[in-house]
C-alpha cells in the first residue's frame, strides 16, 4: 500500500495503523485475557455445579448449613452458586468478545466469587480454596494485562477506518 495523499497532508490507513502500533505495543501478555474468560466459564459453570449440587442434595458437604461461616440453609447458598455463576459465564463471554466493561465486571465478580468462597469454606474446604485460587489469577490476568487486550480490540478497527 503506497501513501499516493501524503503530499496533500493526509493519511492512508497503513500510515495511520503504523502511527497507532507506536502508540501501542500488543504484547505477547494478551493471551492472559483469553484465559481469564476461559477460566471465567469455567468458574461460572462449578458455581452453577455447586449450586445445583447445594440445592438438589445438600447432605454431599462436609458440615451442615450451622457449621459454615455465614450460617444460612444450603438452599440459599444454592440460589447464590447458581446465579453468581450465570452472571460471571456471560461476563466471561462479554470478556472473550473484548468488551472492555467486562474486564471491570470480571475483576468485581471474581472478587465477589472469592468472598462468597470464603463463607463457603467449612462445606467444601479444598473446592473453595480452588476457586479462591482461580479468581485470584482471574483478577490478576484481568487488572495486568487488560491495557494489551484494549489495544488489540481497538486497532482494528481504527487501523481501517481511513483506508479509502
Amino acid at each position: 500500500m503506497t501513501n499516493t495523499r501524503q503530499a496533500t497532508g493526509t493519511t492512508t490507513g497503513a500510515a495511520t495503523a503504523q502511527s497507532y502500533s507506536a502508540d501501542t505495543e500488543v504484547s505477547g501478555w494478551t493471551g492472559w485475557i483469553v484465559f481469564a474468560g476461559v477460566m471465567m466459564l469455567m468458574m461460572g459453570a462449578f458455581h452453577v455445579i455447586q449450586g445445583l449440587v447445594a440445592l438438589f442434595q445438600d447432605t454431599y458437604y462436609l458440615v451442615a448449613s450451622e457449621g459454615l461461616v455465614v450460617q444460612v440453609d444450603y438452599t440459599t447458598w444454592g440460589w447464590v452458586h447458581t446465579i453468581l455463576g450465570a452472571v460471571v459465564i456471560l461476563a466471561g463471554v462479554a470478556l472473550l468478545a473484548g468488551q472492555m466493561w467486562a474486564r471491570i465486571v470480571a475483576i468485581i465478580l471474581a472478587f465477589a466469587s472469592a468472598l462468597v468462597n470464603i463463607a463457603f469454606l467449612g462445606a467444601y474446604p479444598l473446592w473453595s480454596i480452588t476457586m479462591i485460587a482461580i479468581d485470584v489469577l482471574v483478577i490478576w490476568a484481568v487488572s495486568v494485562h487488560g491495557k494489551e487486550m484494549k489495544a488489540v480490540s481497538a486497532g482494528p478497527s481504527r487501523a481501517t477506518s481511513d483506508v479509502e
